[in-house]
């Protein structure tokens, strides 16, 4: 049985050895390059279990390369960690929106990375949230949990699979205020070493994809989030 691959995509030499080594130490089979051209090349050649993506690349960038990627039958399915220097909210949520599963915000400890990385694939190998029903609606917005899939008025909307743990968890709760701690742990499991922003970064980008004429997920200030009742 093959160990399971990743493929880093940094052009800093120095980060790009620290990420290998960590990675390798850990049991991974690593590919690398420092190159988004190349980068994109390896990843659609050697279809790994999860790719580590600098945002700023040479050739192509990180986000470009996630499009192509998430826009790809064959590689989509791909989960893609964001590592990047920027930490403005602006890049995170378009990372996240266009398909990335989590990131990683220079400078950043072994042990954090591994822990990201673990929980990632640990999602990625089972997407599908647990809950007593195999399907919410309401106003236009359906989330089949069986198909794995989320509609608004009839139209498919193309969620990560963390953004859609965390919607299908909040909406098979309506009413229900969570802080972001608690979404963490009960809709990741509690195997997600993240901070608090990167529950409001997901709540941000799955707005931004379902909200068309109603907001289903409402902000409690100083507390957290909740789905919205039926009227």
């Amino acid at each position: 049985m093959r160990n399971t691959h990743i493929v880093v995509v940094e052009d800093e030499p120095d980060i790009l050895q620290i990420l290998s080594y960590n990675l390798k130490r850990e049991g991974f089979e690593v590919s690398s390059s420092l190159n988004g051209t190349e980068g994109l090349g390896l990843i659609q050649q050697e279809k790994p279990d999860l790719v580590l993506l600098d945002l700023m690349l040479p050739g192509m960038d990180g986000l470009d390369i996630c499009r192509h990627l998430k826009n790809d039958e064959t590689t989509q399915h791909i989960p893609i960690i964001m590592v990047t220097a920027k930490g403005e909210e602006s890049d995170l949520v378009l990372g996240l929106g266009i398909g990335a599963d989590d990131y990683v915000t220079k400078p950043f400890s072994p042990k954090e990375l591994i822990a990201r990385v673990k929980a990632v694939l640990r999602r990625s190998a089972s997407t599908a949230p647990t809950s007593n029903g195999d399907s919410v609606e309401l106003d236009g917005l359906r989330i089949d949990a069986l198909k794995h899939s989320v509609s608004v008025s009839g139209e498919q909307v193309k969620l990560t699979a963390s953004e859609f743990r965390l919607l299908y968890y909040l909406a098979s709760n309506p009413g229900r205020v969570f802080t972001r701690e608690q979404l963490l742990n009960q809709a990741f499991g509690g195997d997600v070493v993240v901070v608090d922003r990167n529950i409001d970064v997901h709540i941000r980008a799955i707005r931004k994809k379902i909200c068309i004429d109603q907001q289903y997920i409402e902000t409690i200030r100083g507390v957290g989030y909740r789905f919205i009742e039926a009227n």
